[in-house]
């Protein structure tokens, strides 16, 4: 008996074909599987942030997007949700819009001027340094039978231009004063989806200590030179047992120049918000040299990730069907208010000036952070709300 084929896309025009199928179908049936693209653009002195995100859950028929706006506490959303079969090549949503310029160095990504929030941007990813693929992410289920996340991801570190407008008042982005980060992954990974109401419970949520990092900085030297670092660190904790993973390192236009092996982090958190104040990055280089990177929150700007619906914040998840197409929008006037995090989740684009002790350059980026239970050295009793 013969297999079924999907359905032929203009891709398929193309010589990129890795096995027997059309790209209208992926290699698993797994409604987890996820192709995602998120990414920012800063004003290096912290004033604004753009925020943005693509997701194609091919194995849901489902595309959604956001796109927001962090201006101090404020913040604006719009979130956008489609059929994936009505346009297959695309993961344009509504008013939403990303596009690939020049592969690997340079997209755009645009809101267009919307009903669900007064808010609209044009903006450009100017590639800094090379793209780099990190380390597979491979995380199974307590038992090990299943591979509850299974997906690889490459980031990059640019400059950004283009502009935004809030209230129709209009803000140039240039690449002397603004900084830029994405990534794009692709594979199976948690939180796609509402939860499995009988599944055995997830056992993250009764780890009793947690942390993560992830966080890409641009650095620039006196002399007008640039390089990135990029790292991301896991900390799992409990009764007898501690699990820690780090990766990353310093790049530039050929990929990574200086592999990093371990990461003592000190950190500072306000409580009972959770959100990133300052600290230090100690790095352990390969090579054995340690180098340490002091860090400094810019403002109080930073978007919440959880508006956009990450881990299902604001009460819908990643890759849940809202119809054929479905466009909203969310303002809050503070998002440092616990009501409005609890509501959004902790995980946000802090940002955060960093000076490198061995060169001497100061770099902008993101530091996304999770963090639970108790870390008295870094602020924290355990008695904060789980967030």
């Amino acid at each position: 008996m013969a297999g079924t084929i999907g359905p032929l896309l203009p891709s398929d025009e193309q010589f990129n074909h890795q096995v027997v199928e059309t790209f209208a179908t992926v290699g698993q049936s797994d409604p987890a599987w996820t192709e995602k693209v998120c990414g920012m653009a800063a004003a290096r002195d912290g004033s604004l942030q753009i925020a943005f995100g693509f997701g194609k859950y091919t194995n849901r028929n489902v595309v959604d997007a956001y796109a927001g706006i962090s201006r101090g506490v404020e913040q604006w959303v719009v979130r956008g949700s489609r059929a994936l079969n009505a346009d297959p090549e695309s993961v344009d949503v509504g008013p939403i819009h990303y596009e690939v310029i020049e592969p690997l160095r340079q997209v755009r990504v645009s809101l267009q001027p919307n009903a669900a929030q007064p808010i609209a941007f044009e903006l450009f990813f100017h590639a800094a340094a090379a793209c780099v693929v990190e380390e597979r992410e491979d995380r199974r289920d307590p038992h090990g039978f299943r591979k509850a996340t299974d997906q690889i991801r490459y980031h990059q570190t640019g400059l950004a231009s283009g502009w935004l407008e809030i209230d129709g008042e209009r803000v140039d982005i240039t690449p002397d004063a603004w900084v830029a980060t994405r990534d794009k992954s692709w594979g199976v990974r948690p939180s796609v989806g509402l939860p499995a109401e009988d599944l055995e419970p997830d056992y993250h949520q009764h780890i009793p200590q947690a942390l993560a990092i992830w966080n890409p900085v641009l650095f620039e030297q006196a002399d007008g030179s640039r390089y990135a670092f990029h790292h991301y660190f896991l900390q799992f904790s409990g009764p007898g047992f501690s699990h820690q993973r780090i990766q990353g390192g310093f790049e530039d236009e050929s990929g990574q120049t200086a592999r990093l092996i371990g990461m003592t982090p000190t950190l500072r958190f306000d409580s009972p918000s959770k959100r990133l104040q300052g600290g230090e990055f100690l790095l352990h280089m390969e090579d054995g040299s340690e180098r340490q990177l002091t860090f400094e929150k810019l403002s109080e700007t930073g978007f919440y990730l959880g508006a956009g619906h990450y881990h299902g914040g604001d009460g819908h998840y990643h890759g849940s069907w809202r119809g054929t197409l479905h466009v909203d929008g969310d303002y809050v006037s503070n998002a440092a208010e616990l009501d409005v995090i609890q509501r959004y989740h902790q995980f946000r684009d802090c940002m955060i000036r960093v000076e490198d002790g061995y060169t001497g350059a100061v770099g902008y980026g993101n530091c996304q952070t999770h963090v639970h239970g108790a870390w008295p050295e870094f602020g924290l009793g355990g008695d904060e709300p789980m967030l």
